[in-house]
């Protein structure tokens, strides 16, 4: 075996030190005895002198002598103990860390999204997030989807919801929830009776659109477009609150994505599925020149666990 070898072998073993081997090392040189350090570490006297054995192998060298009963240590032992000092005081403050209660965050936080988020979704959880974070001052910003991406993008918010698709290389975005088309009826609309909803169901039927500057419009006119569908559109809404409550007057149907308003629609509104499938992506869009404040960290998980993903539908599931 030339010299390369060996010393490739030495870092091999070497690479294989365990914590539990040094933590051995350290009850070893404190205590003096396999049986003490044994008692202290909460394992048994042939596990640890079974570790003390690994780690010489590795290390290649003998840490202890015995004499008298008692393990001495070696000059190699008593340095490399004294290296471990400060690494298991690092370990403790880190596990001590975790065992607290997450302390409240101070500074600033600034979060934008677009109305119908920002009102049904948004507005409820940063009152939430405020009440645990007293110091924290947030600024809530509701614009257009189009002006939340450039604002993302240029550093003037921490943080962004949006369901419209985005590709723009300022912005890094993270999942929030998947969901897909539903079409909300009038209670008593002749199409309340159907379990789904398809696109020639609604061919001649007035309908309620959505603004053309929402990213599903183009998807929704595709679909009706393939099927030969071409609903009435009584009413062009720019929001999916101002749809929904047209749609409640009785003024037609209307397709849209059912994140936030599941919870919401309340009397005299249907939800059925929409076929083909419309999927949707609610996002959390950050600056992508710049790395997450924990502040906005601790906000995207707070959110996140606040979703009741099951009331969601799947395709061909009947709602009421």
């Amino acid at each position: 075996m030339t010299e390369d070898d060996k010393a490739a072998e030495a870092r091999d073993r070497r690479s294989g030190i365990t914590l539990r081997e040094l933590e051995v090392l350290q009850a070893l040189v404190s205590e003096g005895t396999a049986i003490s350090a044994a008692r202290v570490l909460g394992i048994s006297q042939s596990a640890a002198s079974r570790r003390l054995s690994q780690l010489e192998d590795r290390l290649g060298m003998q840490l202890f002598m015995r004499s008298g009963g008692r393990l001495v240590p070696t000059v190699e032992a008593l340095s490399i103990n004294e290296q471990l000092a400060p690494v298991f005081d690092t370990l403790a403050r880190i596990a001590n860390h975790q065992a607290q209660p997450p302390r409240s965050h101070s500074g600033t936080l600034s979060i934008a999204a677009p109305p119908t988020i920002a009102h049904r979704f948004l507005a409820a959880r940063i009152a939430s997030f405020k009440k645990r974070n007293p110091d924290l001052q947030i600024a809530f910003e509701v614009l257009a989807s189009d002006a939340l991406l450039t604002g993302i993008a240029e550093c003037r918010f921490d943080i962004g919801l949006t369901d419209t698709m985005v590709t723009h290389e300022g912005i890094r975005t993270e999942p929030l929830l998947d969901t897909q088309a539903v079409c909300i009826l009038p209670a008593q609309h002749s199409l309340a009776s159907q379990s789904v909803i398809r696109p020639q169901d609604l061919d001649g039927a007035d309908f309620i659109a959505l603004a053309r500057r929402h990213s599903s419009r183009v998807v929704l006119d595709r679909a009706f477009d393939k099927e030969g569908a071409k609903p009435k559109n009584v009413i062009e809404a720019s929001t999916n609150v101002s749809a929904m409550e047209f749609v409640r007057a009785g003024l037609g149907a209307a397709i849209l994505n059912p994140f936030p308003l599941i919870h919401q629609m309340g009397e005299g509104i249907v939800m059925r599925p929409f076929e083909p499938a419309v999927r949707y992506t609610t996002n959390f869009l950050l600056p992508a020149s710049r790395a997450p404040s924990s502040a906005t960290l601790d906000f995207i998980t707070a959110t996140t666990e606040s979703v009741d993903r099951v009331a969601y539908p799947v395709p061909g599931a009947e709602m009421s």
